[in-house]
């Protein structure tokens, strides 16, 4: 049985990793990759603890992040595919949506 501070080394890991693709990254659809990993890692640390305590709330919330997870997203990658269409770029940069 591997211990649970391995788990929470991992899960940190992975969640530091999406913290800085979030901040660092200009392009939309690498920046939302990096907000599912962050959530990927919370979830890690949920179930980690859940075996740790022997209970299953800590499954049922990380059933319910991973569907808000994915409607997150459909929903934000139907609005990346608008902006691509419309103004053919996912740089966070050159998008200005509220000038027009």
């Amino acid at each position: 049985m591997i211990p649970v501070p391995y788990y929470l080394v991992i899960s940190a890991v992975l969640f530091i990793t999406g913290a800085i693709g979030v901040l660092m990254r200009r392009n939309a659809l690498i920046m939302l990759m990096s907000l599912e990993l962050m959530l990927n890692a919370v979830n890690l640390s949920f179930v980690a603890y859940a075996r740790m305590l022997n209970d299953t709330g800590g499954h049922v919330i990380v059933f319910l992040n991973i569907a808000v997870a994915a409607a997150e997203a459909v929903v934000g990658l139907a609005i990346l595919l608008t902006i691509f269409r419309n103004r053919e770029t996912v740089n966070i940069d050159h998008l200005n949506l509220m000038r027009h």
